[in-house]
């Protein structure tokens, strides 16, 4: 079985003051989930020293919010994979919408940035999705499968099977908007699909283990709902990973939904 995952993304928010009071608050709620649900938290860069020395021996997962296509070298104001794995990190997210979006990030960066988390050791989230306007368009498929197909085209379809990839419909980031459970699916299902047809020598090994997470707007009224779907193997939460009651009641959701909390087998 897909284990579970739930990734908090904190954005460019946090202090020191207020990343202490927030992981004090957090981790009694998130330790109860940690054996059963794989939990990550994503700070900002400057504070990654910080909040690895409070997740401490929790179980509880650091990740990063981007990482560079590049190994080392004049690169001012870029942090490398390595970099990254030597700080504790678990994780690293690539082509988030916001990078895609505000920071001109193509789908060939996102695909070098992929390489690099993937050749240091972490495990890299390859957030892919679409626009308004590319599901008003009927385009939704083709974006997506773009994305994917660069990195395929980067690091071979086997090597996808090492990461996993956010669903986060950019229309849904920050807006409020979420998509139907039917659109979820259907988007999800398009993903594995996709993999599958790409090399069906190897389909049910790739599209049936790879993680798809959906990442747009989670908050704790669409939680249980979003997580019951077949497809949906946990969540890449923004705002509410800010909020100790929100984030363990969303982690609370994703156990409950997997079986994990009703008398369901516990994967491994």
């Amino acid at each position: 079985m897909r284990k579970p995952i739930l990734i908090g993304n904190w954005k460019m928010n946090g202090s020191l003051q207020a990343n202490q009071a927030l992981m004090v608050r957090v981790l009694p709620r998130l330790r109860m989930f940690r054996k059963s649900v794989d939990l990550v938290v994503c700070p900002p860069h400057p504070y990654l020293f910080q909040v690895r020395d409070l997740l401490g021996y929790t179980g509880i997962m650091l990740g990063a919010q981007n990482a560079s296509g590049f190994v080392s070298g004049a690169y001012t104001g870029e942090v490398s994979a390595t970099m990254l794995q030597e700080m504790g990190c678990r994780y690293a997210l690539v082509g988030h919408s916001e990078r895609r979006l505000l920071f001109g990030e193509g789908n060939q960066e996102v695909a070098a940035r992929y390489r690099s988390v993937l050749q240091s050791g972490l495990t890299p989230v390859l957030c892919v999705g679409e626009t308004l306007e590319d599901r008003e368009s009927g385009r939704t498929g083709l974006i997506i499968e773009q994305q994917l197909q660069a990195v395929i085209d980067e690091v071979g379809l086997a090597a996808m099977a090492n990461g996993i990839v956010a669903y986060e419909p950019v229309w849904a980031i920050g807006t409020g908007k979420t998509a139907t459970p039917e659109q979820v699916s259907e988007v999800h299902q398009q993903i594995r699909q996709f993999l599958a047809k790409s090399a069906p020598e190897s389909a049910d090994d790739i599209s049936e283990e790879l993680r798809v997470i959906y990442g747009g707007s989670v908050k704790v009224a669409n939680a249980y709902e979003l997580f019951s779907l077949a497809d949906v193997d946990g969540g890449l939460v923004g705002g509410a990973s800010l909020h100790a009651d929100e984030f363990g009641t969303i982690a609370g959701a994703l156990a409950e939904a997997s079986g994990i909390l009703a008398g369901g087998c516990e994967t491994h």
